[in-house]
Order: C-alpha cells, then sequence, then structure tokens
C-alpha cells in the first residue's frame, strides 16, 4: 500500500499534564487523565483531569465521590460513556494494586468514581498488575491483557461484562508473556503487537484474538522499518477509519530499554506505522519534514481515538528521562 500522510498539531502543554505511565481515555470532545508519575515509582496523585480537545485547554476534576488510590502502569478503555480502570502499582511497596477482580469505573456525566466488584466474588478474576493493556467491544465487554504481575510477565486475555459484574479468562495470546504491549479492538477481532518480555522488545508479529471461537491467530511482517514497524514496547495501538477503511496505527515507544530499569529512559521511537487491514500490510505514515512541528520521541505515554480518525497523545517519558506535559493530535 502506498504511504498515508498525516499532521500533527500541539493542542497544549500544562504542568497539570505532566506524567508518564498514565491512562488517558477520550469520551466525545474530552480526553480524561489519571494517574501516573512524576518521579519513578511515585504515583503522581489520583486526581482526574480533563482535557478539552477543541480548545487545547486543561483542568482539574472536582469528583463527588471516592477516588482510585494513586497508581501508576494502569491500563482503562471506554464503553458507553464511561471509563473502565483494572489494577496498576501503587502503595509503599509499589506493588500491583490488588483488588480483587473490582473494576473502577468513572462517569464524566455524573463527575463520580464507582468500584464494580464481580458479582461472584469465588469466581476466578485477573491477578493484580502493571503494564497491561484494556480495549473494549464497543458493545457489552471490556479486555484485560498481559502485564507484570509481582514477579515476571503474563499472557493471559480476561474479558469484563460490566452489566453482569462477571470475568471471564479467555485463550492466552502467543508467546512470549509480556508487559508493555498493546491491544485494538477493530471489526470484531481483538488485535495486538509489541511488548516487552524482559529480555528483548517485540515486533515482527500482529496477533489475532478471535472471541468467536476464542482462537488466536498471527500475522507475521518484517520488523525492519521498511515494510513493518521495528519492535518496541510502551507504545499504542489503535483503531481507526481513515477514508473508511478500517485501520490500525502504532505509534511511537521504546525501542532499547534503559539500563538503569524504570528509573531511567532508553532509546526512543517518534514514526508512526498504519496497517491496513483488508490488505494486511504496514506503511509509515509521513507527517512533517519539520521536526519542530512534531511531537518529540517518547514511550510510556497513553493516546486514544478521536471523532474515529485522528489520535490524541499526551505525556510519556523522553529520551533524556524527563516526563513530558504536553498533548499533540494526529489528523489522518
Amino acid at each position: 500500500m502506498g504511504k498515508s500522510s498525516a499532521a500533527w498539531t500541539q493542542l497544549c502543554t500544562s504542568d497539570k499534564l505532566q506524567r508518564s505511565s498514565h491512562i488517558l481515555s477520550v469520551i466525545e470532545d474530552n480526553a480524561y487523565i489519571f494517574g501516573g508519575e512524576l518521579l519513578p515509582r511515585q504515583p503522581r496523585d489520583n486526581h482526574v483531569y480533563k482535557m478539552d480537545i477543541k480548545a487545547g485547554s486543561a483542568s482539574s476534576v472536582a469528583t463527588t465521590s471516592a477516588s482510585p488510590p494513586p497508581r501508576v502502569g494502569s491500563a482503562s478503555s471506554t464503553l458507553h460513556g464511561k471509563i473502565y480502570l483494572f489494577s496498576g502499582r501503587g502503595g509503599e511497596a509499589m506493588a500491583p494494586v490488588e483488588e480483587n477482580g473490582a473494576v473502577w469505573v468513572f462517569d464524566p456525566s455524573t463527575v463520580t468514581w464507582a468500584l464494580l466488584s464481580p458479582a461472584d466474588p469465588s469466581m476466578p478474576f485477573p491477578p493484580a498488575r502493571s503494564y497491561h493493556c484494556s480495549a473494549s467491544n464497543g458493545d457489552d465487554k471490556i479486555y484485560i491483557h498481559a502485564g507484570c504481575p509481582e514477579t515476571g510477565r503474563l499472557s493471559d486475555l480476561w474479558s469484563f461484562q460490566p452489566s453482569s459484574r462477571t470475568w471471564l479468562q479467555l485463550a492466552d495470546a502467543p508467546a512470549p508473556p509480556r508487559g508493555g504491549t498493546s491491544i485494538a479492538f477493530q471489526q470484531g477481532l481483538l488485535y495486538r503487537v509489541n511488548g516487552f518480555d524482559g529480555a528483548i522488545e517485540q515486533g515482527g508479529s500482529l496477533d489475532v484474538y478471535d472471541p468467536t471461537n476464542n482462537t488466536w491467530s498471527s500475522r507475521q511482517y518484517s520488523a525492519d522499518g521498511v515494510s513493518g514497524p521495528p519492535p518496541r514496547s510502551v507504545s499504542a495501538l489503535l483503531p481507526l477509519v481513515i477514508d473508511g477503511k478500517h485501520s490500525l496505527v502504532t505509534l511511537f515507544g521504546e525501542r532499547d530499554p534503559s539500563s538503569l530499569g524504570h528509573q531511567g529512559a532508553g532509546k526512543m521511537l517518534g514514526d508512526v506505522w498504519i496497517y491496513d487491514i483488508d490488505s494486511a500490510a504496514w506503511s509509515e505514515v509521513v507527517t512533517s519534514t519539520d521536526a519542530s512541528n512534531e511531537p518529540p520521541p517518547r514511550g510510556w505515554f497513553d493516546a486514544d481515538v478521536v471523532r474515529q480518525s485522528e489520535i490524541l497523545v499526551l505525556g510519556g517519558l523522553g529520551e533524556t528521562n524527563e516526563r513530558l506535559s504536553d498533548a499533540w493530535l494526529l489528523k489522518f
């Protein structure tokens, strides 16, 4: 497929937004931000921040209910105008936040949090974790995948149905287990790419989960930076509709981990790649030849889809180990 083009626009910078390892979820024309850190392994706060995407302004939200404890490395997805948040890492020991399968739900219309505990606490639920990923099917399910428990990494996949408050463990994804991976739901299928297995960044395989058959398959590609995106983790994978075509976009992320572990920054990427589902092919997106008009490379950020064909990117960790405070919109 030919190269696609897109343009970046910087929406704002704000001290309120400065963080990495946070969550970002878009509801209509607003983005909601929660969690993350300014210093390694120190959660920033447990406030909700709202960014007006059209106005390019950020403000704190005065919630009228109890909020989730502070955390980093959580994951969120949206369903019917609400934001669903599962686990993360926090507390004095910075351990995975164990809430016995409960899911936090933020409702922007009432500015309240609610904690959805499983209807039957005796049934299996996903263990606490951080640096996992989440997506919704747009109908009645939230998916939780992979990440880092107290030790090691996971390859499990779970679905949660908010209406019945029930978890279902699904088929494990292809090896290796990983953290910092990304999933996206598009046209009835769940797609996964990238991640870090504890030794190397993953790439070269787009893994596809079929909910109807509870099976995974894999589509291999050359992760050479020419015909496919190079390996990476703590990036993003987003479902878009561009010129009427259903696509996936992966962007940014960490290519080589820091020798300091979570205390430092590795080699960050600033590229954008689009996957045409119909032709099963990747191509790099042409954005700008002027680096001053593009967001700096980063990992440990979050991003979400705006109006089906645009991407909002916020915060993250830059290559000089600084937490970023900027928000950018990518328009195709």
